[in-house]
């Protein structure tokens, strides 16, 4: 009689433990790699349904934090839809990759992607947020991102950050620029110019990707250098898809092709 209490406590167990699934004995490695082979395809969430797992297990894993907060980036940028309950959610997401950025930086301040998804979420956060706020928050973004490019001097995704800080920092004219520092504190400054040479350095170090050459031809629409923008944007169409977000992205500059032509024929 014993001896068959014994055998099906075991069977309980076993079967259990089949219930549990064998997700509770994977390593946080192994969910980091099946987060990046979703990542590889696209599959933004179920990516960082698996980098979140992996900080179940465990909490204080690099790679992993700064991949969910580079997802939360992600999910939140390919939302679609308007309205207030969507502009909720969306900040919320921002505002979770800020603290997995911040929580990644803790563990390891000498890498470059903590620092970098931290001016990411925060350059997404800070455009709903009041002027004040966006102030304040230029100043951190600046300062992520030039840590991020002092630990990896080949980050493209970084200096793509630094030419569109400098394009919004530029576009803050001198009599508001007077006005705002006035109310809200001093703002940083930034230039075309500089914009300009940190998104061809983007180029440069990644020429296939279609962000680089999106926001470079819009800092040239800034500039009045149409010609040199419509490159931009058509080559923008002439890259190959190589993220979820690049439907999109081609979309965009499709959008400023055609806004281009309409200034053109207003000129004519």
């Amino acid at each position: 009689m014993q001896a068959r209490n014994h055998g099906l406590i075991f069977l309980v167990i076993l079967g259990l433990s089949l219930l549990a699934g064998p997700g509770l004995s994977q390593t946080a490695e192994e969910f980091i790699k099946s987060g990046d082979e979703y990542y590889s395809k696209w599959e933004d969430q179920k990516a960082l349904d698996e980098y979140l797992k992996a900080l179940e297990v465990e909490p204080k894993n690099y790679e992993a934090l700064w991949k969910a907060a580079r997802g939360y980036v992600d999910v939140a940028d390919l939302m679609t839809g308007t309205g207030k309950e969507v502009e909720k959610q969306k900040f919320e997401m921002y505002a979770k990759a800020e603290r997995y950025a911040r929580q990644a930086i803790s563990v390891n301040p000498n890498d470059t992607w903590g620092h970098f998804f931290l001016s990411a979420a925060l350059g997404k956060k800070v455009l709903m947020l009041g002027k004040k706020e966006q102030i304040d928050a230029s100043k951190q973004v600046r300062t992520a991102v030039d840590k991020a490019i002092e630990l990896d001097p080949n980050n493209d995704l970084a200096y793509h950050a630094l030419g569109r800080w400098h394009r919004r920092m530029a576009e803050i004219g001198g009599a508001k620029r007077a006005l705002g520092s006035l109310i809200y504190g001093s703002i940083p400054k930034g230039s075309m110019e500089e914009s300009e040479k940190w998104l061809k350095k983007a180029v440069e170090l990644k020429p296939d990707y279609i962000n680089h050459h999106l926001e470079l031809g819009r800092t040239y629409v800034a500039m009045k250098k149409y010609d040199l923008a419509r490159q931009e944007f058509n080559r923008c169409l002439e890259l190959p898809e190589a993220s979820a977000k690049d439907k999109q992205l081609k979309e965009e500059a499709r959008e400023e092709l055609a806004n281009l032509a309409k200034k053109s024929s207003k000129e004519d």
